[in-house]
């Protein structure tokens, strides 16, 4: 399909990439059963840790593949052309855990030195509160959306430091086990139903001090640090490497449209064939144009993270412009899936076909909170005038 499995090879691991393109039958099998689950089945992750794809950009010096954002991006687009949401739980454990690979040793020895391989999912909107005691902080809260949580063994929590001193109001983020937590059922949702995006709760669990992330210190590049993702901006991090799956669920839109419209009718018409109307192949040209586009925005910005882990640092117009193209490529690949939908008619939205469930999970992933189109927008135009930002991370 002309435009498809487009990426910068010189930036991306190829050999990852086949891995995750090797597994799309698997997950293309199993995609009703995770969603009708409401998790994602244990074929689907046993397979992803055989092919070593929750370590893609975790750093070699704890065991992983130290590869490339842009080669993450492609591994997530590959795996969503098979299952949406299973894609989805290898980004967020991706990212999530490879955060964990920026806290102080004492607390990376904790996460990664046990006998089972670090899975964590978590949030780090500071919905919690972190009481300062000896040693650490009791932590209380509730951290909504919570993708992966089903399979996680660590969770992440973002929380106010409370009371007078000691940081008071300052946000953390708490590094959690997962049997110290519990999990509330409140994924009930159109999309994305798969990755179990349930609530996690803390009641006054004790997190000590090392294991108490401080945004101020995650967000700044390490430039000391011995590998390229030490350097990579993690506000910029936290809204890109969402894009992987929303771009790899509208390419297989494409597919699926593309795959059909030779024999496929038009009906109530004189067209047999779809691909004998005008209109139709005007909107999957128009539509195949659009997925470019977003490509091209998305493997850019991959290409400034990079570039920022070989000591480029991205400043605050380019960590601003990186922003301003999530949300944009969000509403360009909202469009391309709307007008593939429209090309399948009504049938699209028959439980057998895999249209309706593509459309529903990119609707719903492409609106998480770092991917909003219309306040990414903002953002970007605000400072491009010099204005003060709006988010909590950038």
């Amino acid at each position: 399909m002309p435009g498809t499995n487009w990426f910068p090879s010189e930036l991306v691991d190829a050999d990852l990439v086949e891995r995750a393109a090797g597994l799309r039958p698997l997950l293309e099998s199993n995609a009703a059963r995770c969603e009708a689950e409401r998790r994602i089945v244990d074929e689907n992750l046993d397979a992803l840790e055989d092919a070593e794809l929750f370590d893609v950009i975790l750093p070699k010096r704890i065991g992983g593949h130290g590869a490339s954002i842009a080669t993450e991006l492609a591994v997530a687009a590959e795996l969503a052309k098979g299952c949406g949401s299973t894609s989805w739980v290898q980004t967020i454990f991706s990212v999530t855990t490879w955060s964990a690979s920026l806290l102080p040793e004492q607390a990376q020895a904790d996460i990664f030195g046990g006998d089972e391989r670090p899975r964590i999912c978590g949030s780090i909107m500071p919905n919690g509160t972190a009481t300062p005691v000896d040693g650490g902080f009791r932590v209380s809260g509730e951290w909504a959306f919570a993708s992966g949580c089903l399979h996680a063994n660590w969770a992440t929590g973002g929380a106010l430091v409370a009371g007078d001193e000691r940081g008071a109001g300052l946000p953390v983020v708490a590094y959690i086990p997962m049997d110290a937590l519990a999990i509330r059922d409140t994924w009930h949702v159109a999309g994305m139903r798969g990755t179990g995006s349930n609530t996690v709760v803390a009641e006054d669990v004790f997190v000590p001090d090392h294991r108490m992330g401080r945004p101020e210190l995650l967000l700044a590049p390490n430039t000391a640090g011995t590998e390229a993702s030490d350097r990579w901006p993690i506000g910029s991090i936290l809204a890109l490497i969402l894009l992987g799956p929303v771009l790899g669920m509208a390419e297989a839109a494409l597919e699926v449209v593309t795959a059909n419209a030779p024999k496929r009718a038009i009906s109530y018409t004189s067209y047999g064939r779809q691909i004998d109307s005008a209109v139709v192949l005007r909107n999957v040209g128009e539509a195949a144009l659009e997925l470019d586009t977003a490509r091209l925005h998305v493997f850019r910005a991959a290409a400034d993270v990079d570039a920022a882990g070989a000591g480029r640092e991205l400043d605050e117009l380019g960590r601003a412009r990186l922003r301003g193209a999530c949300g944009y490529v969000n509403g360009v690949v909202r469009t391309a899936v709307d007008r593939l939908v429209n090309i399948g008619g009504a049938s699209s939205f028959a439980d057998a076909s895999p249209l309706q469930r593509i459309w529903r999970d990119v609707n719903l992933a492409s609106r998480h909170a770092f991917l909003a189109t219309e306040p990414s927008l903002e953002l970007y135009g605000r400072t491009m005038f010099g204005l003060d930002g709006i988010f909590y991370l950038t």
